[in-house]
């Protein structure tokens, strides 16, 4: 069974993946189930309890399972404008008067999730660089809204004054809703991370796991592999590594996050 993150609605991103659950069970002979989590921290507790072997993690919750778990990652896709990363942004409405941390006290604030890059770690960091150690007291709220399409609509509503939120589902929602690029402005961004990779545990059988990474790889070169690809948005999947993070565990050193104990449950 491999594990979703919640970083759209679950019809999306069942939409999105369940073709390439179905081609990986005909490739490798194994039966390959998805299941989406309610939390991005629900990754760690169902590997914890073995109720998964594996997921497509963020950036963040990789690096956590990784610390936690031993979890290793196999691929990423890489997508249809040849990249293979995104990167978090803090935006705000153009019409709120926010343009910096100083605008931002008393406000609002809508994150995703304490256990992603996008939705937490960067306006983590953006706080501590403009030294408040403490945005819960400097914020009039601050919120944990569960995926990004939340984050951002919250905005764009006005329930939030800020958000924050990986660009690639900033833009996959900005083509079918043209307000987010008339009304929102981004006014912080981050390095580039690894897009959702899969992972597995590390009990694993190498065998399976050998085959799930050969056909994943293999895949822009099977016609029936081709068409799933351009539905799921992407070019093809290409090999990630454990360095490919070295920018996620940099932040989580600069904030003085241990990543063994780190609690990631939203509060």
């Amino acid at each position: 069974m491999i594990g979703l993150l919640p970083e759209q609605s679950i019809f999306n991103q069942l939409e999105r993946y369940e073709p390439v659950a179905q081609y990986l069970s005909g490739k490798t002979g194994a039966k390959i189930t998805l299941k989406i989590l309610p939390r991005y921290g629900n990754i760690i507790e169902n590997l914890k309890a073995k109720q998964m072997d594996g997921a497509f993690f963020g950036s963040f919750t990789y690096v956590l399972a990784h610390a936690q778990l031993g979890v290793e990652v196999l691929v990423r896709p890489m997508g249809l404008d040849n990249t293979s990363t995104y990167h978090g942004m803090i935006f705000v409405r153009k019409d709120s008067g926010i343009k910096t941390v100083r605008d931002m006290k008393g406000k609002r604030f809508a994150f995703v999730d304490k256990a992603t890059t996008a939705g937490y770690l960067l306006p983590l960091e953006y706080f501590h660089h403009a030294g408040i150690s403490n945005y819960k007291e400097y914020l009039k709220e601050a919120y944990f809204t569960g995926t990004h399409e939340d984050a951002i609509y919250d905005v764009l509503n006005r329930k939030a004054d800020i958000g924050a939120a990986k660009n690639t589902v900033f833009n996959r929602l900005a083509k079918a809703d043209p307000r987010i690029l008339t009304e929102l402005v981004v006014l912080e961004r981050s390095p580039e991370v690894p897009e959702n990779a899969i992972a597995l545990r590390k009990e694993i059988d190498v065998s399976l796991r050998t085959r799930l990474r050969q056909a994943l790889l293999g895949m822009h070169r099977d016609p029936e592999g081709q068409k799933i690809l351009e539905r799921f948005g992407a070019r093809r999947f290409v090999v990630t590594r454990n360095t490919d993070y070295d920018v996620v565990s940099w932040y989580a050193e600069h904030l003085h996050l241990n990543l063994s104990t780190y609690d990631y449950k939203n509060d």
